[in-house]
Protein backbone atom coordinates (compact mmCIF):
# COMPACT_ATOMS: atom_id res chain seq x y z
CA UNK A 1 0.00 0.00 0.00
CA UNK A 2 3.01 2.56 0.84
CA UNK A 3 4.43 1.84 -2.43
CA UNK A 4 0.74 2.58 -4.18
CA UNK A 5 0.45 5.42 -1.96
CA UNK A 6 3.79 6.84 -3.52
CA UNK A 7 4.31 5.73 -7.04
CA UNK A 8 0.52 7.25 -7.07
CA UNK A 9 1.75 10.77 -5.79
CA UNK A 10 4.64 10.34 -8.41
CA UNK A 11 1.80 10.05 -11.05
CA UNK A 12 0.36 12.79 -9.70
CA UNK A 13 3.16 15.04 -10.04
CA UNK A 14 3.63 13.71 -13.69
CA UNK A 15 -0.29 15.20 -14.45
CA UNK A 16 0.48 18.42 -12.73
CA UNK A 17 3.26 19.16 -14.94
CA UNK A 18 1.68 18.33 -18.48
CA UNK A 19 -1.18 20.68 -17.18
CA UNK A 20 1.27 23.64 -16.46
CA UNK A 21 2.96 22.82 -20.22
CA UNK A 22 0.03 22.07 -21.92
CA UNK A 23 -1.70 25.26 -20.79
CA UNK A 24 -3.44 25.81 -24.05
CA UNK A 25 -5.69 23.02 -23.68
CA UNK A 26 -6.26 24.06 -19.98
CA UNK A 27 -7.16 27.44 -20.88
CA UNK A 28 -9.38 26.52 -23.50
CA UNK A 29 -11.58 24.11 -21.13
CA UNK A 30 -11.80 27.04 -18.93
CA UNK A 31 -12.72 29.47 -21.55
CA UNK A 32 -15.91 27.48 -22.43
CA UNK A 33 -17.64 28.18 -19.05
CA UNK A 34 -16.80 31.38 -18.87
CA UNK A 35 -18.02 32.36 -22.25
CA UNK A 36 -21.47 30.18 -21.53
CA UNK A 37 -21.75 32.31 -18.59
CA UNK A 38 -21.51 35.56 -19.90
CA UNK A 39 -23.38 34.64 -23.09
CA UNK A 40 -26.21 33.97 -20.91
CA UNK A 41 -26.06 36.40 -18.42
CA UNK A 42 -25.69 39.41 -20.48
CA UNK A 43 -27.28 38.38 -23.62
CA UNK A 44 -30.24 36.19 -22.22
CA UNK A 45 -30.32 37.10 -18.81
CA UNK A 46 -32.43 39.74 -18.73
CA UNK A 47 -35.02 38.15 -20.97
CA UNK A 48 -34.59 34.74 -18.88
CA UNK A 49 -34.44 36.07 -15.51
CA UNK A 50 -37.61 38.09 -15.92
CA UNK A 51 -39.51 34.39 -16.30
CA UNK A 52 -38.22 32.99 -13.32
CA UNK A 53 -41.24 34.77 -11.31
CA UNK A 54 -40.54 35.89 -8.04
CA UNK A 55 -38.49 38.85 -6.62
CA UNK A 56 -37.08 41.51 -8.71
CA UNK A 57 -36.51 39.34 -11.87
CA UNK A 58 -34.60 40.53 -14.79
CA UNK A 59 -30.18 39.78 -15.15
CA UNK A 60 -29.31 39.87 -11.34
CA UNK A 61 -32.26 37.03 -10.74
CA UNK A 62 -30.65 35.11 -13.33
CA UNK A 63 -27.26 34.89 -12.73
CA UNK A 64 -27.93 33.61 -9.61
CA UNK A 65 -30.08 31.12 -11.08
CA UNK A 66 -27.56 30.18 -13.60
CA UNK A 67 -24.02 29.90 -11.34
CA UNK A 68 -25.09 26.42 -10.22
CA UNK A 69 -25.54 25.62 -13.86
CA UNK A 70 -22.45 27.19 -15.46
CA UNK A 71 -20.52 25.01 -12.47
CA UNK A 72 -21.63 21.82 -14.02
CA UNK A 73 -20.83 22.61 -17.17
CA UNK A 74 -17.50 23.47 -15.71
CA UNK A 75 -17.04 20.19 -14.55
CA UNK A 76 -18.43 18.57 -17.63
CA UNK A 77 -15.99 20.41 -20.11
CA UNK A 78 -12.74 19.98 -18.20
CA UNK A 79 -12.96 15.77 -18.21
CA UNK A 80 -12.59 16.63 -21.75
CA UNK A 81 -9.22 16.78 -21.08
CA UNK A 82 -8.91 13.81 -19.14
CA UNK A 83 -9.80 11.28 -21.60
CA UNK A 84 -7.17 13.36 -24.22
CA UNK A 85 -4.33 13.00 -21.66
CA UNK A 86 -5.13 8.91 -20.58
CA UNK A 87 -5.77 8.91 -24.79
CA UNK A 88 -2.11 10.47 -25.42
CA UNK A 89 -0.65 7.90 -22.87
CA UNK A 90 -2.62 4.86 -23.98
CA UNK A 91 -1.62 5.90 -27.97
CA UNK A 92 2.09 6.85 -27.40
CA UNK A 93 3.80 4.02 -25.61
CA UNK A 94 4.41 5.33 -22.74
CA UNK A 95 2.11 2.63 -21.00
CA UNK A 96 3.88 0.08 -22.70
CA UNK A 97 7.07 1.85 -21.01
CA UNK A 98 5.61 2.16 -17.47
CA UNK A 99 4.69 -1.61 -17.87
CA UNK A 100 8.41 -2.70 -17.94
CA UNK A 101 9.03 -1.05 -14.62
CA UNK A 102 8.41 -1.43 -11.01
CA UNK A 103 5.21 0.81 -10.99
CA UNK A 104 1.87 -0.52 -8.95
CA UNK A 105 -0.32 -0.81 -11.98
CA UNK A 106 -3.48 1.69 -10.17
CA UNK A 107 -0.76 4.21 -10.00
CA UNK A 108 -0.82 5.42 -13.56
CA UNK A 109 -4.77 5.88 -13.24
CA UNK A 110 -4.99 7.29 -9.94
CA UNK A 111 -2.21 9.95 -11.04
CA UNK A 112 -4.87 10.93 -13.84
CA UNK A 113 -8.10 10.96 -11.75
CA UNK A 114 -6.44 12.87 -8.96
CA UNK A 115 -4.85 15.02 -11.43
CA UNK A 116 -7.93 16.24 -12.73
CA UNK A 117 -9.69 16.68 -9.77
CA UNK A 118 -7.42 19.29 -8.32
CA UNK A 119 -7.49 20.94 -12.00
CA UNK A 120 -11.32 21.41 -11.75
CA UNK A 121 -11.37 22.39 -8.55
CA UNK A 122 -8.89 25.21 -9.36
CA UNK A 123 -11.31 25.96 -12.55
CA UNK A 124 -14.30 26.03 -10.33
CA UNK A 125 -12.93 28.12 -8.34
CA UNK A 126 -11.98 30.47 -11.23
CA UNK A 127 -15.34 30.69 -13.15
CA UNK A 128 -17.00 31.08 -9.74
CA UNK A 129 -14.99 34.39 -9.17
CA UNK A 130 -15.99 35.66 -12.47
CA UNK A 131 -19.51 34.94 -11.96
CA UNK A 132 -19.09 37.04 -8.50
CA UNK A 133 -18.12 39.78 -10.89
CA UNK A 134 -20.97 39.66 -13.08
CA UNK A 135 -23.63 39.86 -9.92
CA UNK A 136 -23.61 36.42 -8.06
CA UNK A 137 -24.36 36.66 -4.69
CA UNK A 138 -24.94 33.63 -2.25
CA UNK A 139 -26.54 33.61 0.75
CA UNK A 140 -24.67 30.19 1.75
CA UNK A 141 -23.03 29.95 5.29
CA UNK A 142 -19.50 28.20 6.18
CA UNK A 143 -20.97 24.83 6.28
CA UNK A 144 -22.83 25.23 3.23
CA UNK A 145 -20.25 26.09 1.14
CA UNK A 146 -17.97 23.08 2.76
CA UNK A 147 -20.98 21.32 1.61
CA UNK A 148 -21.29 22.29 -1.94
CA UNK A 149 -17.65 22.18 -2.44
CA UNK A 150 -18.09 18.07 -1.40
CA UNK A 151 -21.00 17.84 -3.68
CA UNK A 152 -19.07 19.51 -6.72
CA UNK A 153 -15.77 17.31 -6.03
CA UNK A 154 -17.66 14.07 -5.72
CA UNK A 155 -19.43 15.06 -9.12
CA UNK A 156 -15.91 15.76 -10.34
CA UNK A 157 -14.74 12.43 -9.22
CA UNK A 158 -17.56 10.52 -11.04
CA UNK A 159 -16.95 12.22 -14.27
CA UNK A 160 -13.30 11.56 -13.89
CA UNK A 161 -13.82 8.54 -14.01
CA UNK A 162 -16.35 8.29 -16.88
CA UNK A 163 -13.47 10.28 -18.85
CA UNK A 164 -10.63 7.80 -17.99
CA UNK A 165 -12.49 5.04 -19.38
CA UNK A 166 -13.96 6.88 -22.40
CA UNK A 167 -9.99 7.72 -22.87
CA UNK A 168 -8.94 4.20 -22.69
CA UNK A 169 -11.57 3.07 -25.22
CA UNK A 170 -11.16 5.34 -27.14
CA UNK A 171 -8.78 4.47 -30.08
CA UNK A 172 -7.25 7.61 -31.30
CA UNK A 173 -6.93 11.07 -29.24
CA UNK A 174 -9.10 13.09 -31.40
CA UNK A 175 -11.90 10.17 -30.99
CA UNK A 176 -11.56 10.57 -27.25
CA UNK A 177 -11.92 14.49 -27.00
CA UNK A 178 -15.36 13.50 -28.71
CA UNK A 179 -16.78 10.91 -26.26
CA UNK A 180 -17.42 13.45 -23.04
CA UNK A 181 -18.65 16.17 -25.23
CA UNK A 182 -22.49 14.57 -24.51
CA UNK A 183 -21.67 15.46 -20.60
CA UNK A 184 -21.28 18.85 -21.33
CA UNK A 185 -24.52 19.04 -23.00
CA UNK A 186 -26.66 17.48 -20.36
CA UNK A 187 -26.68 20.97 -17.86
CA UNK A 188 -28.70 22.59 -21.04
CA UNK A 189 -31.32 19.41 -20.80
CA UNK A 190 -32.05 19.48 -17.18
CA UNK A 191 -32.71 22.58 -14.64
CA UNK A 192 -29.53 24.72 -15.59
CA UNK A 193 -30.63 27.15 -18.11
CA UNK A 194 -34.26 27.23 -17.48
CA UNK A 195 -36.72 25.76 -14.83
CA UNK A 196 -37.76 22.40 -16.00
CA UNK A 197 -41.53 23.25 -15.51
CA UNK A 198 -40.90 25.33 -18.57
CA UNK A 199 -40.21 22.82 -20.63
CA UNK A 200 -42.26 20.50 -22.87
CA UNK A 201 -43.56 17.35 -21.31
CA UNK A 202 -41.17 14.80 -22.64
CA UNK A 203 -38.28 17.23 -22.57
CA UNK A 204 -39.28 18.08 -18.93
CA UNK A 205 -39.29 14.41 -17.95
CA UNK A 206 -35.97 13.55 -19.48
CA UNK A 207 -34.50 16.65 -17.86
CA UNK A 208 -36.27 15.77 -14.13
CA UNK A 209 -34.79 12.51 -14.24
CA UNK A 210 -31.31 13.01 -15.57
CA UNK A 211 -28.03 12.83 -13.13
CA UNK A 212 -27.32 16.70 -13.53
CA UNK A 213 -30.62 18.13 -12.41
CA UNK A 214 -30.52 17.07 -8.82
CA UNK A 215 -26.68 18.40 -8.57
CA UNK A 216 -27.50 21.70 -9.54
CA UNK A 217 -30.58 21.80 -7.34
CA UNK A 218 -28.76 20.51 -4.34
CA UNK A 219 -26.07 23.34 -5.59
CA UNK A 220 -28.59 25.65 -5.92
CA UNK A 221 -30.20 24.93 -2.13
CA UNK A 222 -26.69 25.40 -0.63
CA UNK A 223 -25.78 28.34 -2.05
CA UNK A 224 -28.83 30.40 -2.31
CA UNK A 225 -31.08 28.60 0.82
CA UNK A 226 -33.86 27.22 -2.38
CA UNK A 227 -35.63 24.15 -1.26
CA UNK A 228 -33.53 20.84 -1.37
CA UNK A 229 -35.94 18.16 -0.59
CA UNK A 230 -34.57 14.76 -1.95
CA UNK A 231 -32.05 16.22 -4.42
CA UNK A 232 -28.99 15.77 -2.72
CA UNK A 233 -29.53 11.76 -1.56
CA UNK A 234 -30.05 11.43 -5.27
CA UNK A 235 -27.46 13.51 -6.19
CA UNK A 236 -25.20 11.36 -4.27
CA UNK A 237 -26.72 8.17 -5.51
CA UNK A 238 -26.11 9.56 -9.40
CA UNK A 239 -22.07 10.20 -8.06
CA UNK A 240 -21.59 7.35 -6.51
CA UNK A 241 -23.12 5.49 -9.38
CA UNK A 242 -21.33 7.08 -11.96
CA UNK A 243 -17.93 6.73 -10.50
CA UNK A 244 -18.45 3.27 -9.60
CA UNK A 245 -19.34 2.45 -13.70
CA UNK A 246 -16.28 4.88 -14.77
CA UNK A 247 -14.08 2.76 -12.06
CA UNK A 248 -14.98 -0.84 -13.21
CA UNK A 249 -15.18 0.19 -16.85
CA UNK A 250 -11.81 1.51 -16.62
CA UNK A 251 -10.10 -1.25 -14.69
CA UNK A 252 -11.73 -3.18 -17.58
CA UNK A 253 -10.40 -1.34 -20.47
CA UNK A 254 -6.92 -1.04 -18.61
CA UNK A 255 -6.30 -4.44 -17.52
CA UNK A 256 -6.92 -5.63 -21.02
CA UNK A 257 -4.80 -4.09 -22.94
CA UNK A 258 -1.54 -5.53 -24.13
Amino acid sequence: MTLAVRDSLTMLRRQLRHMTRILSLTLMLLAVPIVFLLLFVYVLGGTLGDGLGGGAGGRAAYVDYVTPGILLVTVASAVQGTAIAVAMDMTEGIIARFRTMAIARVAVLTGHVLGSVLQILLQLAAVLAVAVLVGFRPTATAVEWLAAAGVLTATAFALVWLAVAMGLAAKTVAGASNLPVPLTLLPFFGSGFVPTDSLPAALRWFAEYQPFTPIMETLRGLLLGTPIGDSAAVALGWCGGIALTGYGWAKWRYNRER
